[in-house]
């Protein structure tokens, strides 16, 4: 039987040809999926961006209004002078909506007014901003709210953020929360001449922060607080708001309010936390606060505390007065761990009153240099702690002087070596680092594990980024 030849249509064989060329192209790299984003390091990589809008001051806030889940905005430099209102504005796990500004060079300012919160959030969720400066110019503004309308935002990231000069009063807030909050990230932001750092919650205990991570930032020069976070009643049940436990951490942040503290009854603490929830979901929530510099404060006390707290790997130096008060407040301490700090204070370095009896309390692994070391009540076991007066200081320590580019609270060799550290209490998170988060090879008392001879200063990624402080 004889072959026929295939006779192929023009259009088909063309088509085929450029199939086959397809196919033979090399593919693109593809980089492995991460496991999750190493501490330090920005969340604004536009890998994920599916639709990538450039802004500049005259078309910023029209292009706002187009933002869709997976897309960036990018803020060339410039001032903008009106606020970025970003009510209902959601991305997804998936696909962030991402807001920056330019990462060096001259920086996206965006301008207090009067009357206008500078970044305005609402409803809001899986948003990053980043590499943006706020500037108040001491004008009727706050930096960046979650208004309290009582639409809840979730999943919010800011990062690499400059915020100044929100100082008409100790009111005036770098960053607030006013309605439910859950799962911010606040990373790498220098936050100074503010009345008040970070105010997240309400005064009524009304608007939970859920399981916040504040990280690498530096607070600075601030009328009141630092930095507060309200206590919380009973929650409501927002959609979506966690029920299960969670941990907000507070880790590698500068706290000074060595400069423009208010005095007398506008005085505040550095760090302030508020209790739990009395019942319910949150009711054993918890604070890790580790690996952070408590530095000075002319008029106050550096941390004050209640509900359940573990405080560990921390320096504290205040050469005006107190360090940590544990005490209650709206509530009562309950689980209270005070674990491996460094305490050099011209007040009482540690204070703890009236401690629920039904909860844990433990303060050792401490090493502790103040006129009046430890204020504890009797049921609190003392003797696992280094004590000694504050001139002692200067024999332990490297240089436990009031100038921050100076301030090395590293023991000299041979000092505050321990037979073993006993400060193991269970699954708490980097209690086997030290304060420059480095693995703690050698039983030491107080916040560094002093297996060198000299400081070795931060492990990398660890501290504010942006200030030249080396043991910040």
């Amino acid at each position: 039987m004889p072959r026929h030849a295939l006779r192929v249509h023009p259009t088909f064989r063309s088509f085929l040809l450029h199939l086959m060329l397809i196919l033979l192209m090399p593919l693109p790299a593809v980089a492995p999926a991460a496991s999750g984003a190493a501490q330090g390091t920005t969340a604004t990589s536009t890998a994920a961006a599916t639709h990538i809008l450039e802004a500049n001051p005259d078309n910023y806030r029209g292009k706002i209004r187009q933002l869709r889940p997976g897309d960036h905005l990018r803020l060339a430099a410039g001032n903008y002078p009106r606020s970025l209102r970003l009510h209902g504005l959601k991305g997804t796990a998936e696909a962030p909506i991402v807001i920056s500004g330019p990462e060096s060079g001259e920086p996206a300012v965006l301008l207090g007014r009067d009357g206008e919160n500078t970044i305005s959030l609402s409803g809001t969720a899986h948003l990053i901003l980043s590499h943006l400066t706020l500037d108040g110019r001491g004008r009727n503004a706050a930096g960046v709210v979650l208004e309290g309308n009582g639409q809840p935002a979730h999943h919010i990231t800011l990062e690499g953020l400059i915020i100044k000069n929100y100082d008409a009063t100790q009111g005036h807030t770098g960053i607030t929360t006013r309605a439910p909050a859950w799962d911010w990230t606040l990373r790498n932001n220098h936050i100074h001449d503010v009345g008040t750092g970070l105010y997240l919650g309400q005064p009524d205990g009304s608007a939970p922060f859920i399981g916040g991570r504040i990280e690498n930032n530096a607070i600075q020069r601030t009328l009141g607080y630092n930095m507060q976070i309200k206590h919380q009643e009973v929650r409501d049940p927002v959609p979506g708001i966690p029920t299960d436990r969670r941990d907000t951490i507070i880790r590698h942040n500068l706290f000074s309010k060595v400069e423009r503290s208010r005095s007398g009854d506008s005085a505040r603490p550095n760090l302030l936390v508020g209790h739990w929830p009395p019942k319910g979901p949150g009711h054993h929530d918890r604070y890790l606060i580790y690996g952070n510099l408590f530095y000075e404060n002319p008029h106050e006390r550096l941390f004050q505390g209640e509900g359940n707290v573990a405080l560990y790997n921390n320096l504290f130096f205040n050469s005006h007065g107190p360090g940590i008060l544990i005490m209650p407040h709206n509530d009562v301490p309950k689980a209270i761990y005070i674990l491996q700090n460094t305490v050099v204070t011209a007040g009482p370095g540690i204070r703890i009153l009236d401690p629920h009896p039904d909860h844990p309390l433990q303060a050792s692994g401490n090493a502790l240099f103040s006129p009046e070391p430890l204020q504890v009540v009797d049921a609190v076991p003392t003797g696992k702690n280094f004590t000694a007066p504050l001139e002692a200081a200067e024999h332990h320590l490297h240089a436990p002087e009031p100038r921050l580019d100076h301030l090395d609270l590293y023991p000299h060799p041979n000092r505050l070596g321990r037979e073993k550290n006993t400060s193991a209490i269970g699954p708490l998170p980097h209690l086997d680092r030290d304060y420059n988060h480095r693995p703690r090879k050698r039983p030491t008392w107080g916040a560094f594990d002093a297996a060198s001879t000299r400081n070795p200063g931060r492990a990398p990624g660890i501290g504010p980024p942006m200030l030249q402080c080396p043991n910040c």
